[in-house]
C-alpha cells in the first residue's frame, strides 16, 4: 500500500493546555491510523479534550516493519512496558488475549485509563478488567470493540441507560455480511463469495473467525451485558456459522420475499415459570426485505435496538477499517481525556445485577425447514402430522418437484416450511423427529426466521 505522510493541521488556541502522554500498544491497520490523528489533529484533540494529547510512543514488535501511514522512527519501541509506565493514557490495539491483557492490567492498576477495541479479550475477562479499573479509578472505554465507527457502546452505555433494553439484533461482522449479500445479489456461490472477500481484504487469509461466528460472538456477549446490565462470557454464547448457507437456501429466501443475515441476537426471556433471563446467540437468520437490517449491504454493519421507552432504533455504518475504527478509538480517547481533566471518577462497568443466561431452548422463533423427500402420496400429511404432534403451526408451505409424475414415486421432491412462532425447544424437536421419518431422505436446510 502506498505510505501516506502525516502533516499536522494548524493548532487551536488554547493557553497552556495541560498534556496527557499517550501509550499506544500496536500499529497495523487501526493503530497507524490512530498514531496519524493524534499527530495531524493534536490542535484540533486539544482545544476538544481540555489537554494536549502526546503520543508517548508505539508499541510494536518490528519497528522496521512497512505500514500504511508514515510515521516518525523514533517513536516506535519493543518494551510495551515501559511505554505504558510512562503513560496517563493506553490505546490497546494489539488484539488476542497476551500479552494485551498484562498490559491493560499493568495500566489500570498505575491509574492510567485505556482505550481498546479487543472485543475477544473483553467477552473472555471483561469483568475482571472492569473491576480492577474501577478499583484504580481508571477507565476502560471500549466504542471499536463492536461495530467499528458505529457509536453503539455509548449510546447503550449511557443515552439508553434510563431505559429497559429488551432486544439487539446486530449484523456485527461485515465479512460475513459482504459474503451473504454477494450470494444474495450475483447468485456466487459461498467458495467463490469468501474468495472475492479476501481478495477485497474484507476476509483474513483464515477466515474461521468470521465465517464460523466466533467474532460476532465475543461482540454479542458485550452487547448483551451492556444492554442488561449482567455479565454475559463469550461461552453463553449459542453460535452457528454461515458455512452451511448454500445457493438453495438464498435462492429459496430470495423467492419468499426473505434474506439471509448473521445476527447476533441478545434479549430478554422468560422462562415458562416465570423465571427472567437473558438468551444471547449467533446464526444465519432469515429477515423480510423490508425489515431495516435487510437493506444493510456489502460489508456494512448495523445494530437494531428495542427499548421499552425508546422504542426502535438502529444504527449504521462502517463496521470494520482502519479510519472507521480509529474514529472509535479517537472518540473514546477524547472522552476520557476530558474526564480526566475535569477530574472525575472513571466509569465504572454497568453490569449491576445477575441474570441468568438462557440457553437457546428457552427462546421463542420461528422456522424455515427445508426438506428433500420420497414424492408419493401422503408423505406431506405425515411431516405435517409430526409439526402438530410438537404444537408446532406452520405458515407457509412451498414444494419443487424433481422428476418422474407427481405422486409416482419415482421422483423426489422439495418441501420448505415456515412455522409460527413456538419454542426453540419444540422446534428443535420437530425437526429431529422429522429426520427419522421413513419418507424423508434429509433434512438439507434448518435456518432461524425473525421479524415477521
Amino acid at each position: 500500500m502506498t505510505e501516506t505522510q502525516t502533516q499536522p493541521r494548524p493548532a487551536a488556541q488554547l493557553v497552556d493546555p495541560a498534556v496527557l502522554r499517550v501509550a499506544l500498544l500496536g500499529c497495523g491497520t487501526v493503530g497507524s491510523q490512530v498514531a496519524r490523528i493524534l499527530l495531524e489533529d493534536a490542535g484540533v484533540l486539544a482545544a476538544r479534550a481540555g489537554a494536549r494529547l502526546e503520543l508517548a510512543g508505539i508499541a510494536v514488535r518490528d519497528p522496521d516493519a512497512q505500514r500504511d501511514v508514515e510515521l516518525p522512527r523514533g517513536l516506535f519501541s519493543v518494551d510495551a512496558e515501559a511505554l505504558v509506565d510512562s503513560a496517563d493514557l493506553v490505546v490497546e490495539l494489539m488484539g488476542g488475549i497476551e500479552p494485551a491483557r498484562s498490559l491493560i492490567l499493568r495500566a489500570v492498576r498505575k491509574g492510567a485509563s485505556v482505550v481498546t477495541g479487543n472485543k475477544a479479550l473483553l467477552a473472555q475477562d471483561g469483568p475482571a478488567l472492569f473491576e480492577e479499573a474501577d478499583r484504580n479509578n481508571a477507565e476502560l472505554s471500549f466504542e471499536a470493540a463492536v461495530a467499528g465507527a458505529i457509536p453503539i457502546i455509548r449510546p447503550i452505555r449511557e443515552s439508553l441507560s434510563g431505559d429497559r433494553i429488551t432486544r439487539v439484533l446486530g449484523i456485527v461482522n461485515g465479512t460475513t455480511n459482504y459474503i451473504l449479500d454477494q450470494m444474495d445479489t450475483t447468485g456466487a456461490a459461498f467458495a467463490d463469495a469468501l474468495a472475492e472477500a479476501q481478495r477485497l481484504g474484507y476476509a483474513e487469509a483464515d477466515p474461521t473467525a468470521d465465517v464460523e461466528g466466533h467474532d460476532a460472538a465475543a461482540k454479542a456477549a458485550l452487547l448483551a451485558t451492556l444492554a442488561f446490565h449482567t455479565p454475559v462470557a463469550l461461552e453463553d454464547v449459542r453460535c452457528q456459522g454461515i458455512a452451511g448457507v448454500t445457493a438453495e437456501d438464498i435462492a429459496a429466501a430470495k423467492d419468499s420475499g426473505l434474506v439471509i443475515k448473521l445476527l447476533a441476537i441478545a434479549e430478554l426471556v422468560e422462562t415458562p415459570d416465570g423465571v427472567e433471563g437473558a438468551s444471547v446467540r449467533v446464526h444465519p437468520t432469515l429477515l423480510p426485505r423490508e425489515h431495516p437490517l435487510a437493506a444493510v449491504r456489502g460489508a456494512f454493519n448495523a445494530v437494531f435496538v428495542e427499548a421499552e421507552n425508546a422504542g426502535e432504533l438502529m444504527f449504521y455504518g462502517a463496521g470494520a477499517g482502519g479510519r472507521p475504527t480509529a474514529s472509535a478509538i479517537m472518540g473514546d480517547l477524547v472522552s476520557t481525556a476530558r474526564r480526566i481533566v475535569a477530574g472525575a471518577p472513571g466509569r465504572t462497568d454497568t453490569a449491576t445485577r445477575k441474570l441468568p443466561v438462557l440457553g437457546i431452548e428457552a427462546v421463542t422463533t420461528s422456522y424455515s425447514i427445508g426438506l428433500e423427500v420420497a414424492d408419493q402420496l401422503g408423505v406431506l400429511s405425515r411431516v405435517a402430522a409430526v409439526f402438530a404432534e410438537h404444537g408446532v403451526s406452520i405458515e407457509a408451505m412451498r414444494q419443487t418437484l424433481d422428476g418422474g409424475e407427481p405422486g409416482s414415486g419415482e421422483g423426489r421432491a422439495e418441501l420448505r416450511f415456515v412455522t409460527h412462532r413456538a419454542s426453540e425447544k419444540a422446534l428443535a424437536e420437530t425437526v429431529a423427529d422429522i429426520k427419522n421419518l421413513d419418507v424423508v431422505e434429509s433434512v438439507t436446510s434448518v435456518l432461524r426466521v425473525e421479524g415477521v
